[in-house]
């Protein structure tokens, strides 16, 4: 028996604001300090010129960026955080098989006493508590019930996984595409200016859209590329948190039908 993906469980939503929160100034505090750092490695000019303003980092992306694609990154920043610290508190191994729970119904079917077993897997909510219930009320009808009734209850779980972490993937895919959007439309504003211009505009006038073409591109990569990378990592990690589940419940069933005989 295979199943995909385990059940997410009750999460608290305070926690993620908490974490999204510390993510978000620690990313602050680090885009000022790396802006100080470059500005300390700058190459002392003469005395007669004037020495260069140092523009903060995160002030100069998101003016280049201009206000509303700088929001738009903002928000799918603080998506993509949230997504990725709730799916990894729902990839922890006590959402997939709780050693408690695997240590009471053992110690209960040991001991001949399965209607505590029973009461043990119906009050867990896990990945193998739902299965395993599932399955407890099909005993009656045979091997083959039980395992279809397992099958179907852990498809039904796995959806709210597998839309969680297809969220990832989502903002994976949309990330780089509103950066193409800003390159073009940055591209589309320089060469209106030059079109627009009687003379050959002067390069100050064409950096702001070049700018913000290459800029929209370069946060969209930002944003893509961990996120692919932590949504491959983490639907590995549930495969395999899948298969130790899957092989646990049917052993756990197969001792709750050698009572039952």
């Amino acid at each position: 028996m295979q199943f995909r993906f385990p059940n997410l469980g009750k999460l608290a939503i305070a926690k993620f604001g908490v974490i999204v929160s510390t993510v978000v100034i620690a990313c602050l505090m680090f885009g000022m300090t790396w802006a100080q750092d470059g500005a300390a490695n700058v190459p002392a000019v003469p005395a007669a010129a004037p020495a260069p303003v140092t523009e903060n980092m995160l002030v100069k992306t998101w003016n280049s960026l201009g206000t509303m694609y700088a929001i738009v990154f903002l928000i799918m920043s603080i998506i993509l955080v949230a997504l990725v610290v709730r799916a990894i508190l729902a990839v922890q191994k006590n959402n997939f098989v709780p050693d408690d729970l695997v240590q009471g119904v053992e110690t209960s079917l040991g001991e001949k006493n399965p209607q505590a077993a029973v009461e043990l897997v119906r009050a867990d909510e896990s990945f193998l508590g739902v299965v395993l219930s599932a399955g407890l009320e099909k005993m009656h009808k045979g091997k083959e019930a039980v395992l279809e009734a397992m099958q179907i209850a852990g498809d039904s779980e796995t959806m709210r996984v597998e839309h969680l972490l297809s969220y990832i993937a989502l903002i994976g895919n949309i990330a780089p595409m509103v950066g193409l959007l800003g390159t073009v439309q940055g591209m589309v504003a320089s060469f209106g200016t030059i079109a627009s211009s009687a003379q050959t505009p002067k390069p100050n006038e064409l950096a702001n859209g070049i700018e913000q073409a290459l800029y929209t591109t370069l946060v969209g990569l930002y944003l893509a590329i961990p996120a692919i990378a932590i949504y491959n990592i983490l639907r590995n990690t549930v495969q395999r948190r899948i298969m130790t589940a899957g092989t646990k419940s049917e052993e756990i069933m197969e001792q709750f039908q050698a009572l039952s005989k």
